[in-house]
């Protein structure tokens, strides 16, 4: 038993977050599933929908994908007319790619749903749990993120696999929650 004097403990507290962390990702991801929508497609989507027209390098750095899974996503989308590629007004070499009016309803509704299914499942908790428990993962990311700015070269490389979810230089997010008005 890992439990000393009925004190939680680290090694405990850890797995309970693992644990949980997996659970979680596994309904998000069914919920993402229910809409009808491959999790990549979703990510994208959901991008451009809080975030307006992006090149698909910065919707690669916010949804946290490959170069290859990212183009294929957009190629995917452009050809279900959920999207479009613009040549971009500041830079005649980039691309710019925009939801169309089709794009935007299906996003918006999807992510409504998503959203919902969150909510759901989120509903055990207070709002006052919820929030203590945001501080909580927050100053312990943040925590975890300093002691990985401070190592090697390899714990560098997968702290910036974070991203700015502890506040880093890349500014990007997992389209597993979702996100909050001004929330980058």
């Amino acid at each position: 038993m890992v439990r000393k004097s009925g004190r939680m403990n680290a090694p405990r507290l850890w797995l309970v977050i693992a644990k949980s962390y997996r659970a979680l990702s596994l309904l998000a991801e069914q919920s993402i599933a229910n809409t009808g929508l491959c999790l990549t497609d979703f990510a994208a989507l959901e991008a451009l929908l809080h975030k307006g027209p992006l090149t698909i390098s910065e919707i690669q750095d916010k949804v946290r994908l490959a170069s290859g899974s990212m183009t294929a996503a957009v190629d995917r989308l452009e050809k279900l007319g959920l999207i479009v590629r613009k040549s971009s007004p500041s830079d005649r070499r980039a691309r710019v790619v925009e939801l169309t009016g089709q794009g935007k309803r299906l996003a918006a509704s999807c992510f409504e749903r998503h959203a919902k299914d969150l909510e759901t499942l989120m509903s055990v908790l207070s709002e006052r749990e919820m929030e203590q428990l945001y501080g909580s993962l927050k100053k312990l990311g943040l925590l975890a993120a300093e002691k990985l700015d401070s190592k090697s070269p390899r714990s560098r490389a997968a702290k910036n696999k974070l991203g700015s979810d502890y506040g880093f230089q890349r500014n990007h997010r997992s389209a597993l929650g979702p996100r909050q008005k001004g929330e980058e």
